[in-house]
């Protein structure tokens, strides 16, 4: 029912309010203002999408709970659709969301309506001890992640087939 009546209420004070500006300042004022106010947005909205990247990779790399800066970004990218939006009610919440004030306004708000249950980052490699204390054991099914490199030797030309590769002299 909420976005029922925002999609009904919203193009109704967006209509409104270009009627009282522009019968204030004009039609050329009015749509310069929705153009620059739509490229100020855009660079705002890349400057500030940057920083919370920044803060999630940081968030990521010391296994912290990414909720925050997730929220945060995705708090933007709705400021960037809602500044992308012809309209001035649209662009003043839109600017207001690039404010990291009111984003910790809003995400301490909205993360009181909700109880998270639980939350796990990653698989990750669970330990135990083995039965004679020989030291730590993964069990099975995990997933190491390691890195490789491929060191290739020189073939003799003169030295016969493998027999694990197929060459130009197996058939």
């Amino acid at each position: 029912m909420y976005l029922f009546l925002a999609f009904l209420l919203v193009p109704i004070v967006e209509i409104a309010l270009f009627i009282q500006v522009g019968g204030l300042i004009g039609l050329w004022p009015t749509l310069a203002i929705v153009v620059i106010t739509a490229v100020l947005g855009t660079w705002l909205v890349r400057t500030q999408g940057r920083m919370a990247m920044g803060q999630l990779q940081q968030s990521f790399s010391t296994l912290n709970d990414p909720t925050e800066p997730l929220a945060h970004g995705a708090m933007i990218l709705f400021s960037g659709a809602l500044l992308l939006t012809p309209g001035f009610f649209t662009d003043a919440v839109g600017f207001a969301l690039l404010i990291p004030a009111v984003r910790v306004g809003v995400f301490r708000y909205l993360s009181s309506k909700v109880k998270v249950s639980q939350f796990q980052m990653g698989t990750g490699a669970q330990f135990h001890q083995t039965r004679h204390g020989q030291g730590p054991a993964y069990k099975q099914g995990d997933v190491i992640d390691g890195d490789f490199e491929e060191v290739r030797k020189p073939r003799d030309p003169n030295a016969p087939a493998s027999g694990w590769v197929e060459g130009p002299d197996r058939h």
